[in-house]
């Protein structure tokens, strides 16, 4: 039998593989065709959610793989009560559906996603980002993850940190405070895996031991940008890295672009920590802005030109001006959340960071549990601490342990 001109029995194996349910033969049809729909349609395709939640995934891939004319889907989608979608709208979808109508990709993509170990995830799961139906019909119509499921959890108490790539020492060290303050509050970090602001937010995050997610603008085999392979390969280990995009597909500028409204979508809050006058984390910005979301900037030196976009979400489009992972918690009514913090060890502490410094050799590397007790602090303590004195440079892990970092000359 086939499904789709292809072998049923070989798209079964693959569906199978990238989901956690038990699936009938419609099931299987249906996930399929919205596997196949991440490689037909770009991100934010409107017209491709508009057929796919009209018809079904499956009747809508039948319906370009028979090559319907214009003037049949018309009238299918009146049939279900769709009226205001003009042919013109659908002669131009079909003309970009079309060249990517293969199966030989679409098979590619699949095989590729269970080699890496990639899920597939559909509106239909109760894991699915429910802040993406704010998205209407922009959303996603499936995605790719590869990760933990608590991470994927996290999303639901979550807050997006954006900011430019090329980030100075100042927004690194806010992004830093920020990113572990909010894991100190119980809220996960989400952001794109770009260099500077992004990829610090997922790092710091990580070093406290929180959860952190990554929405790429390519699949979820490729890691992009390469610099970060070391970093992406963390979050998969520990967090969650999420695309719309198949596997193989690589990013794009205007994939990029169509990334930051999910960003914005599946977080409770955007804070954008540094950005200058055009950077793309004002994209990010507006995505929230538009869904409702709350939106926050951080301010900087009238002198740099890093932070001009900053002071422009400011001044011009209400960003609320926020400091500290106080005022960021806030925008999500953090104040509730505060006694989570309370006895969770912070930079701001410096009797704890010296103890620890203290029982840290330059030359010796020693273990956690060893650390804390020559420091007599706890082991979370002080596997907090390290994490956190590791971004600031002042510690090191190796093979065998940490030692402390050798003073400048």
């Amino acid at each position: 039998m086939s499904m789709f001109g292809l072998k049923e029995a070989e798209v079964a194996t693959l569906v199978r593989a990238v989901t956690s349910v038990e699936l009938d033969r419609e099931g299987i049809r249906q996930k399929f065709a919205r596997a196949t729909w991440t490689g037909i349609a770009e991100p934010g395709d409107r017209a491709a959610v508009l057929v796919v939640e009209a018809l079904g995934a499956a009747e809508a891939l039948d319906a370009v793989v028979e090559r319907w004319p214009a003037s049949r889907w018309v009238a299918a989608l009146r049939q279900t009560g769709v009226d205001d979608t003009p042919d013109a709208e659908i002669v131009q979808a079909i003309e970009r559906w079309q060249p990517r109508l293969k199966a030989e990709l679409a098979l590619l993509a699949l095989r590729q996603a269970a080699r890496y170990g990639a899920r597939l995830l559909t509106p239909d799961l109760a894991e699915w980002p429910d802040g993406l139906a704010d998205l209407g019909l922009h959303a996603p119509i499936a995605l790719w993850m590869r990760g933990t499921d608590a991470a994927l959890a996290s999303l639901g108490h979550s807050v997006a940190l954006v900011g430019a790539r090329a980030a100075t020492g100042y927004g690194e060290h806010v992004t830093m405070e920020a990113s572990a303050g909010l894991v100190d509050r119980g809220y996960a970090i989400v952001s794109g895996a770009a260099y500077g602001i992004d990829g610090m937010a997922h790092r710091a995050a990580l070093a406290s031991r929180g959860k952190t997610v990554a929405f790429l603008a390519g699949g979820v085999d490729r890691f992009y940008p390469s610099g970060h392979d070391a970093l992406l390969t963390r979050i998969v280990a520990e967090g969650a890295i999420i695309s719309e995009l198949p596997c193989g597909q690589p990013p794009t500028k205007w994939r990029f672009l169509q990334r930051n409204r999910l960003i914005a979508a599946a977080s409770q809050a955007t804070v954008v920590i540094e950005a200058g006058w055009r950077s793309g984390s004002l994209n990010t910005a507006g995505h929230a802005a538009s869904l409702g979301r709350p939106l926050g900037a951080v301010p900087g030196p009238v002198t740099s030109a890093t932070s001009a976009g900053c002071h422009r979400l400011i001044r011009d489009y209400d960003a609320t001006l926020v400091t500290n992972p106080d005022e960021m918690a806030e925008l999500v009514g953090g104040p509730a959340d505060e006694a989570k913090s309370a006895s969770t060890p912070s930079l701001a502490d410096p009797a704890e960071v010296t103890r620890l410094l203290d029982a840290l050799s330059v030359t010796s590397a020693r273990v956690a549990t060893d650390i804390a007790a020559r420091a007599g602090l706890s082991i979370a303590t002080v596997q907090s601490l390290l994490g956190r004195l590791e971004l600031e440079g002042r510690v090191t892990e190796r093979e065998r342990g940490w030692v402390k970092a050798k003073a400048p000359q």
